[in-house]
């Protein structure tokens, strides 16, 4: 199995540090907004990557953390005038939602950055000690002159960033590339006890150090966005490095921008759509094969045309599932002859070679179509070929992509179309409401009345249904 490496700027073969075990960490989010939908590449991409890992048989341990505190939920504290912690769970409970949604499978841990200030405390007294960090009256800083390894993940050079990099001015720091470990305590803001004064801890000190915690001083895998290699990546090999004079990753992974006519996705430019919005519209099948279609390290363009075809694809994948489950009581006495085995191979040939998606799912239809031949030509083909197609689209499809689901693939019934139907006029009615078209809003509540469905208003504005 290859994977490219960022740190390496190349495809190296994967050999875990304890083989079968392999130790996966992925940056989570900073929990003060709902995630917008490029963000899901990344924790989808993650999952499909650790899916795969477990179909080759190896045992991972993955933890995503969770950064509940930091300036962007504290400014949003101040905006809403909640406390910091309620922004934080609130988001928190949000986000988990979300990739439940989204069919991510649980990480063994999902660490909180404040459920962990005793060990980033500590990691920073062990940089203290070793001279890489530096108190100024109760803000702490790490060394970056001191590391001489720094930039060897982004190839950033420090006379380069220190020319004309976007960091911030502080005269309180020897150079303006050094970065914060502990910042001193402001007048409402949250902070614990330390060392160095009441403060609270700098966003790359928390994954280093919850990162540690969890999986160890080294560790397989590190999976993030692009957007994370500089600085925080940078920034967390630097004081791993630094305080424990070993490798901090082995393989680093990291994935492309989602893009909105070539630019990417961000919450600044304000051209993001949350994961939850989208969802509303497309499923999670849906989204998990939009994003599987395309490299995972490369940009990828992000449009409802696009969303709409992978909607369109999975149809093929699941009336394939659906014949076969019909064949399985129809099934004749003929032997198949038909090869499976290459099928396997190709689709694990594709998935060594860094995780090549794109090729995996060229794999998986056009063993749907040939499959379909077989189904057409051989309608006397045996009980075994029926659960051998089962087996495979199971095993690829579902248990690594997350784009089926075998036991729940059903035609719908009449009454399950009565049901979305019934959903779609009380979401028309809910927007009637919202433009103050309360005549015709009344009306579908009264045709549906008569048809016997009748809807009940709750606070907050959602509507339930039952019938007389």
């Amino acid at each position: 199995m290859l994977i490219y490496n960022t740190l390496k700027k190349m495809k190296e073969e994967f050999i875990p540090l304890q083989p079968p075990n392999v130790t996966m960490y992925v940056c989570g989010p900073t929990v003060y907004d709902f995630f917008h939908i490029g963000n899901a590449r990344t924790f989808v991409m993650s999952d499909i990557i650790r899916r795969y890992l477990e179909y080759k048989g190896y045992k991972v341990k993955f933890v995503m953390n969770i950064t509940d505190i930091d300036d962007k939920i504290i400014k949003k504290s101040n905006e809403e005038k909640i406390p910091a912690s309620q922004i934080a769970d609130k988001f928190t409970k949000a986000f988990f939602d979300d990739i439940n949604y989204l069919k991510i499978n649980s990480a063994d841990v999902n660490p909180k950055a404040t459920e962990h200030i005793n060990d980033i405390i500590e990691l920073i007294k062990k940089l203290e000690d070793k001279g890489f960090a530096y108190n100024v009256n109760g803000d702490v800083f790490f060394d970056v002159l001191k590391f001489p390894g720094y930039g060897k993940l982004s190839g950033k050079k420090i006379d380069e960033l220190e020319a004309g990099a976007r960091i911030d001015v502080n005269e309180n720091k020897k150079n303006p590339l050094d970065f914060s470990l502990w910042k001193k305590a402001k007048e409402g803001e949250p902070s614990w006890e330390s060392p160095w004064g009441r403060g609270r801890p700098g966003w790359h000190i928390e994954c280093s150090a919850m990162s540690t915690c969890h999986l160890g001083k080294t560790i397989d895998i590190h999976a993030g966005g692009n957007d994370l290699i500089f600085p925080h990546h940078e920034n967390e090999i630097a004081q791993s490095e630094a305080a424990f004079e070993q490798q901090f990753v082995k393989y680093w992974i990291h994935f492309g921008f989602l893009n909105i006519q070539d630019e990417k996705m961000s919450k600044s430019l304000g051209n993001f759509f949350t994961a939850r919005d989208v969802l509303k519209k497309y499923s999670a099948a849906a989204i998990r094969f939009f994003f599987s279609q395309s490299y995972y390290g490369g940009p990828l363009n992000f449009s409802d045309d696009l969303l709409t075809a992978s909607e369109k694809g999975l149809e093929k994948i699941n009336n394939l599932v659906q014949t076969a489950k019909e064949r399985l009581d129809t099934a004749g006495n003929i032997k198949s002859s038909f090869d499976f085995e290459k099928y396997y191979k190709d689709f694990e040939a594709a998935m060594d070679d860094d995780f090549n998606t794109p090729q995996a799912i060229g794999v998986i239809f056009d063993f749907a179509k040939q499959a379909n031949i077989e189904f057409v030509n051989n309608s006397a083909a045996n009980r075994e070929f029926s659960e051998n197609v089962i087996t495979f689209l199971k095993k690829t499809a579902q248990n690594v992509f997350g784009i089926i689901d075998i036991d729940n693939n059903k035609k719908d019934t009449a009454n399950d179309v009565e049901d979305k139907l019934v959903k779609i006029l009380i979401k028309i009615r809910a927007e009637l409401k919202e433009g103050k078209n309360y005549k015709l809003a009344d009306f579908i509540r009264e045709e549906l009345s008569k048809l016997g469905i009748q809807l009940k208003d709750n606070k907050g504005g959602t509507t339930t249904y039952y019938r007389q």
